[in-house]
């Protein structure tokens, strides 16, 4: 642990100090963003938001700010929104030092390359909240699996289908598995129907996604909600 503290503090003087080649990719965001979050309380301190944003930064794709844009030339967006045109490079970088800013490549495949003027600390604070406010919106989908024996009687039968009812009605996927064992398994064709009848029970609210197949001892097919 002693050892990371100390490499995240020489990056940080490194950038601090304009220091050539030393590695931090984020150097000069992370200055800035850690002097503004915490107090240094001397030369021995350490911000410890550092983590936190380091690796948020991590989490998130990648950009190209600043000195890494190479590109001969870009079309530039200013702090505020408004389209500053296309110039250099050096020009736009020039532009972001003076405004006390990061240049931050936002679309790379463009021809020519987008950047924008902005605090790269902000910037990619909130790129990281979107991105989590996303993966909250993302439904997410599981397959429940649903057991059946070919000898299954009616009441079981119909307490299964209600089962898948319940799941499908959910938004989940329902994995319906007809087990065999022993002699049974020399009549598999003939419990198909078994599979088919679940099937059309619930064919007002699911879909056959994957129809039955045989897999090994058991015969399984895959119910997915109706579009």
């Amino acid at each position: 642990m002693l050892s990371i503290f100390l490499l995240f503090r020489n990056l940080l003087g490194d950038a601090h100090r304009g220091k050539k080649g030393s590695g931090c990719r984020y150097s000069r965001a992370l200055v800035r963003v850690c002097v503004g979050a915490h107090t240094f309380a001397g030369k021995g301190s350490f911000p410890t938001r550092l983590y936190w944003y380091y690796e948020e930064d991590k989490a998130i794709s990648e950009l190209f700010i600043n000195e890494q844009i190479r590109d001969k030339e870009v079309r530039v967006i200013g702090e505020n929104g408004e389209q500053l045109g296309v110039m250099p490079s050096r020009e736009a970088l020039r532009l972001a030092e003076e405004a006390g800013l990061d240049l931050v490549k936002i679309a790379p495949t463009a021809k020519p390359p987008v950047c924008k003027i902005v605090d790269y600390g902000k910037f990619r604070y909130e790129q990281a909240r979107k991105e989590k406010e996303a993966r909250k919106k993302q439904k997410i989908i599981e397959i429940k699996e649903i057991r059946l024996s070919p000898n299954i009687d009616t009441n079981d039968l119909n307490t299964k289908m209600n089962a898948a009812r319940k799941f499908i009605s959910k938004g989940d996927k329902v994995k319906i598995t007809l087990r065999f064992r022993g002699r049974e398994m020399a009549h598999m064709a003939n419990s198909k129907h078994i599979l088919d009848d679940f099937a059309e029970a619930l064919s007002d609210i699911a879909s056959i996604e994957k129809a039955p197949k045989v897999e090994g001892r058991s015969m399984t097919m895959f119910l997915t909600e109706k579009r």
